[in-house]
């Protein structure tokens, strides 16, 4: 056998081994976004009828449930065992993660005013987006399993989206917010959630019903995106006491809150990712402007640079890169957290009315998936992960 097909067929068999949960959970989101393309560029009209008639219940109210479950990753992820436990070892990733958001957001903003676009550059908080479970796929396809860079990307690109989602709350376009009295029921609400666990409930429905009913018309209330209602509350479930690993789908007998929570809520997820990727991504391929590129390329050039400028800053402050990561993983780390889909589009959704401006945002989000197959040409070309030297 070659090395070529040696490589080949590495990668090919590291596909159901590097993350059975992204292939599970995340395969009805493409198959809605392709649908959508079609039904947008053949039957336009009967597309936008059928999808402005569903956005509020997909967009506002499913999509909950989907955060909801990448807040419960992340919270696992800080017990024992998990990829954010000790906190320190949180430290360089985030600090990389400034980097990686502010380089590709400045340029973005260049870019649109060059392409003659410039009001595409209120949507920056677009490009600072990371979608975290393909993040974790093409990482374990591109380094394997145990390689030290694949948590590294997992905290960049946890990182990555708190500092997206705050910045689409500042960079709202809504200029109605009431954060005062918003926030007032989001305490009632965290207050409830808090009380619940105190007294050992169980049930993740109270939790769901109660406080996170409250979380979400805080949310709506103060005119912010209610998708997010679950992800304060999610941490006050009980969860087990070590983390059983990234992405991990929760065994059918696990008996603690935040998992049963999970086996419930995790297939109705994958249809509010279909159906979010329907409503998200038709765009009329015979509409579409220069200013598309604008993301894309920001995010393409910009992530690798980005996270190479925020390591180095972290290094200089005197932290250190983990064993076998230097500044060749580091490219191809940032070409692989480049990948915004799910996450992008739901900022575009956030930032940007239905119409030209969201469809220009929404294709340069697709494009950005070219990051997966680049950092495979890179990591080939670099000699790293899969393909370093013995």
């Amino acid at each position: 056998m070659t090395e070529h097909s040696r490589d080949r067929s590495g990668i090919w068999q590291a596909v159901p081994v590097a993350s059975r949960f992204t292939i599970e959970h995340l395969i009805l989101l493409p198959i809605g976004a392709l649908i959508a393309l079609v039904w947008a560029n053949t039957e336009p009209e009967s597309y936008y009828q059928f999808t402005y008639a569903i956005s509020f219940v997909v967009n506002d109210v499913a999509m909950v449930f989907f955060f909801a479950l990448i807040t419960k990753e992340v919270v696992e992820s800080t017990a024992p065992g998990g990829v954010l436990h000790p906190w320190r070892r949180t430290m360089l990733p985030v600090i990389a993660a400034v980097g990686a958001t502010a380089v590709p957001a400045l340029l973005h903003i260049e870019l649109v005013g060059l392409l003659d676009e410039p009001m595409l550059g209120v949507a920056w908080p677009v490009a600072l987006a990371t979608d975290l479970g393909l993040c974790y796929l093409v990482a374990r396809i591109v380094f394997r399993r145990h390689h030290p860079l694949v948590p590294f990307l997992l905290l960049l690109g946890v990182a990555s989206d708190a500092i997206g989602f705050f910045s689409v709350a500042l960079a709202s376009p809504d200029t109605d917010v009431r954060l005062v009295g918003g926030a007032g029921i989001l305490a009632v609400a965290i207050a409830i959630a808090a009380a619940l666990r105190r007294y050992k409930v169980k049930s993740f429905w109270p939790y769901l019903i109660f406080a996170g009913g409250l979380s979400w018309y805080a949310f709506y209330w103060s005119r912010l995106h209610p998708t997010l209602a679950l992800v304060p509350i999610v941490p006050f479930l009980p969860h087990a006491a070590r983390d059983p690993g990234f992405f991990v789908d929760a065994p059918e007998g696990a008996k603690d809150t935040l998992s049963r929570f999970e086996i419930w809520w995790r297939y109705p997820a994958q249809v509010a990712l279909f159906f979010f990727g329907l409503v998200n991504a038709g765009v009329s391929l015979r509409a579409l402007e220069p200013g598309m590129w604008g993301l894309p390329i920001a995010v393409l050039f910009g992530k690798p640079i980005g996270v190479l400028i925020g390591a180095g800053v972290a290094i200089i402050v005197g932290f250190h890169l983990p064993h076998r990561v230097g500044w060749r993983e580091l490219l191809v780390g940032g070409l692989v957290a480049a990948v915004g889909f799910s996450v992008g589009l739901f900022f575009c959704t956030a930032l940007v009315a239905a119409g030209q401006m969201r469809s220009e945002l929404s294709m340069g989000v697709l494009l950005s998936l070219a990051g997966a197959p680049l950092a495979l040409v890179a990591a080939k070309l670099l000699r790293v992960g899969r393909f370093a030297r013995s």
